[in-house]
């Protein structure tokens, strides 16, 4: 066996970072005391819907993604400084050829009802997301998992269908929480999970609240006494119970007001580059989407650095219609950008058989802040390559459930995955359960599955570099923009100055990592 980890691994080592610089706006940082325990933390969070659920197959926005980092555990952690650390593994190897995975779990660790988390836990956990029947978003990232095996109570092996250096990081992932086996599957209903906190109340859609875990393992996270966090969607709500100081954190500002709110001496401002990007979501199944010239018109009639500088006000960058960001090691550098060109547009209308095109386009600030006047500027835009854009706004509750996926074009969210294979699996397989725009490309499935398991660096970049150039000329989705993360804190909470960017919000992890100031 191959050692690949016995502690720390730095991403810039085994994988290169996908962070992207932390980058603190507004108020001179404050020099800050050690973290002490104690405090209640308030937190809103720009997302939730009455219709989510403890099952950890079905997380799919920020509010049980908090809460997934909170009450639960998994076997890799992305730090905040984006190196992958063991969490309730202890150590992993691979084997030469990295299709065997073997993981130590760490001695101590018990879940909040008191039972030892055993590698019988971890090996129903993951089996929880395979399988042909599964319909967890997480599916994907485990397919290639061909067989889970134990040695006593402390060691779990992985076999996979063939080489996968990222396997590590895709454990990382919020969905593959560990529970309590339950028979051949687990127990996720009651909450009962061995992360730094303990649910104590869950209203879907509405709040959550936790405690802090007595016998947790770590002794350097989980500062707070208690949290509580609300699902605000409205933008201006949130905002305003920061400024009146009824919460002490909020996600996802309104970016034309991040100016006037940096001069209050009360609030500290937040933005971290990463791979977080918007896009507009086509289903390629449906007419006029399965024509590639009219995906190609739709995609040459927007004009993204318009969405970039009266979207996100700057803080965030163009996109080029695949998910990598650019801090990521196999971004495409040789990609021609593509951008406004209504003549590119109308020829492709012509190639398509159309001399013009109307579509509806559904969007919510539940998408992403900004999202209805992102469709109106699409709308000005497309107007003058032929293409009559309508504007759909509807409601935000219910908006991932009834609109998402269900909608043949609609504004979508995604803060990207920390590893280039991750990402492409999770949404842009075929088949995939969260492949938003059903799309299906058997070169694209081909290269993803040689890339997943080439060792060598060169010839695993030629294939991602590949893979981004279909997406781009071929796939269902347009992605106009990637956006910092810009949040919020009161001057009663203190952070690290290093914030993870692998999810908003310090890598969602911001109710165990930070502390009462």
């Amino acid at each position: 066996m191959t050692i690949l980890n016995s502690g720390r691994i730095n991403r810039r080592g085994f994988m290169a970072t996908t962070a992207g610089a932390a980058l603190i706006a507004g108020l001179p940082l404050r020099a800050k005391a050690a973290p002490s325990r104690g405090g209640h933390l308030r937190a809103a969070i720009g997302h939730g819907q009455t219709t989510d659920v403890l099952d950890p197959g079905t997380y799919s926005n920020s509010f049980t993604t908090s809460l997934a980092f909170a009450i639960h555990g998994r076997l890799t952690e992305v730090a905040a400084d984006g190196a992958l650390i063991p969490e309730v593994a202890e150590s992993w190897e691979a084997s030469a050829d990295a299709s065997v995975w073997r993981f130590k779990l760490r001695s101590g660790v018990t879940f909040h009802s008191g039972k030892a988390v055993t590698a019988t836990d971890v090996a129903n956990s993951i089996n929880f997301h395979r399988g042909e029947n599964s319909t967890s978003a997480a599916g994907p990232l485990v397919a290639n998992v061909t067989d889970i095996t134990t040695e006593g109570d402390d060691v779990v092996i992985f076999t996979l269908d063939g080489g996968n250096a990222d396997f590590p990081f895709f454990l990382s992932d919020y969905h593959l929480v560990i529970c309590k086996a339950e028979g051949d599957s687990i127990d996720w209903k009651s909450g009962d999970g061995c992360g730094s906190y303990v649910l104590k109340d869950f209203s879907a859609g509405v709040s959550y609240a936790v405690e802090r875990n007595p016998n947790h393992w770590r002794s350097d996270v989980a500062w707070f006494d208690s949290a509580e966090v609300l699902a605000i969607v409205d933008q201006n709500a949130r905002t305003t119970a920061l400024v009146s100081g009824d919460v002490d954190v909020v996600d996802r500002l309104d970016l034309k007001t991040v100016g006037l709110l940096a001069r209050n001496p009360n609030i500290q401002i937040n933005s971290v580059a990463g791979t977080q990007h918007f896009t507009f979501a086509m289903d390629t199944r449906a007419e006029p989407y399965n024509n590639p010239d009219v995906r190609l018109a739709l995609k040459y009639g927007i004009n993204r650095q318009e969405l970039v500088d009266k979207i996100l006000f700057g803080y965030g960058s163009i996109g080029n219609d695949h998910p990598i960001g650019q801090g990521q090691r196999y971004f495409n550098t040789e990609l021609e950008q593509k951008s406004f060109d209504p003549d590119k547009a109308k020829f492709h209308l012509k190639q398509a058989g159309l001399d013009s095109l109307e579509v509806k386009l559904s969007a919510a600030d539940a998408a992403f802040g900004g999202a209805v006047d992102a469709a109106v500027l699409y709308q000005s835009s497309a107007a003058t390559a032929g293409i009559n854009l309508t504007p759909v706004r509807e409601a935000n509750d219910g908006y991932w459930s009834d609109v998402w996926m269900k909608k043949p074009f609609c504004a979508v969210y995604w803060s990207g995955r920390p590893v280039e294979d991750q990402m492409f699996a999770t949404a842009y397989k075929c088949g995939a359960a969260w492949n938003d725009t059903f799309w299906c490309n058997d070169r694209f499935d081909e290269l993803m599955l040689k890339a997943r398991s080439e060792l060598d660096e060169a010839k695993r970049r030629e294939m991602y570099f590949e893979m981004q150039a279909i997406c781009s000329d071929d796939g269902g989705v347009i992605v106009p923009m990637f956006a910092n993360y810009v949040f919020g804190n009161s001057s009663k909470v203190a952070h690290s100055d290093t914030l993870g960017a692998n999810w908003d919000v310090d890598g969602m992890r911001f109710i165990e990592r930070w502390w009462m100031a």
